[in-house]
């Protein structure tokens, strides 16, 4: 076994001794990498999500010119397009029977090929496509729903994505709704809130459910603890997801929001499914 020689406390005997200090630890240069790893996303060879042309960026420019610049008057409260003539801001379902979320922020409707977008990440796990499903979200959130208009929509002061049940998550791995609202809380420097909300009851998935049945399989399904209650009560909050169909589970979000204190909720959604 190897044993080292004891070293001195006194700098002069040590070095009589012929043993030599050690040189002070140099701090490590190493902010060149943590550059390169902070590229490395826009570096590593990519294609486009939509066309698979070969690029940098997961949406090619053709293809967000063609399909995400296009806007249309929307209702300000559930996001469904709206004609064009009319001063209204809300569509008659609204005006009827008023959600209880307050606005709804979309990037798209959900059709081919933008729904590939929102599928690639829900059911393909293609993680890279979630900031960009922020960035369009984002877009939308600072342009008027209303074209041509002074009309603006306030953004809210925290953010929160849509919770999945345990054993979905389990299953799929991930929770996308949280996927987009991290880039979109950077993007729109608007707090991130992760565990806002808590998914209590194991419903069935929305997608398979006659559409009257929607409201009724979320009702009660969500709750805010204990320790979170305070931060809800007088905020707007936002909810981040991927698709709105029904809006059944929004609105089921924004009732528990309310009921806890809420002042105001305002749904930021990557595409809007158009009426059947």
């Amino acid at each position: 076994m190897d044993v080292k020689p004891q070293q001195s406390a006194n700098p002069q005997a040590a070095a009589k001794a012929g043993y030599k200090r050690a040189p002070a630890a140099k701090p490590k240069k190493d902010a060149w990498m943590r550059r390169l790893l902070a590229r490395m996303p826009q570096l590593l060879p990519t294609s486009c999500a939509l066309c698979g042309h070969a690029g940098r960026e997961t949406l090619c420019q053709p293809c967000h010119k063609r399909f995400f610049t296009r806007q249309h008057r929307r209702c300000v409260q559930c996001a469904l397009p709206m004609p064009v003539s009319g001063k209204e801001l809300r569509c008659g379902a609204c005006l009827k029977d008023r959600p209880a979320f307050d606005a709804t922020i979309v990037a798209t409707d959900y059709f081919a090929p933008s729904d590939q977008l929102a599928l690639a990440l829900k059911f393909g796990g293609d993680l890279r496509v979630a900031p960009l499903l922020a960035r369009l979200i984002r877009d939308a959130a600072l342009r008027t729903p209303v074209p041509g208009s002074d009309v603006k929509l306030a953004l809210p002061t925290m953010l929160a994505p849509v919770p999945l049940a345990r054993l979905r998550l389990q299953e799929r791995g991930f929770n996308q709704a949280l996927e987009i609202a991290r880039p979109l809380s950077r993007l729109l420097d608007i707090p991130l809130h992760p565990t806002l909300l808590e998914r209590t009851k194991e419903t069935l998935a929305q997608s398979t459910l006659p559409l009257p049945a929607r409201a009724r399989n979320i009702a009660r399904a969500f709750v805010i603890p204990y320790d979170a209650m305070d931060q809800v009560r007088g905020r707007h909050v936002g909810i981040v997801d991927d698709v709105m169909t029904t809006g059944a589970t929004l609105n089921e979000l924004a009732i528990t929001l309310k009921r806890y204190g809420a002042k105001r909720v305002t749904n930021l959604v990557f595409a809007r499914t158009l009426p059947g």
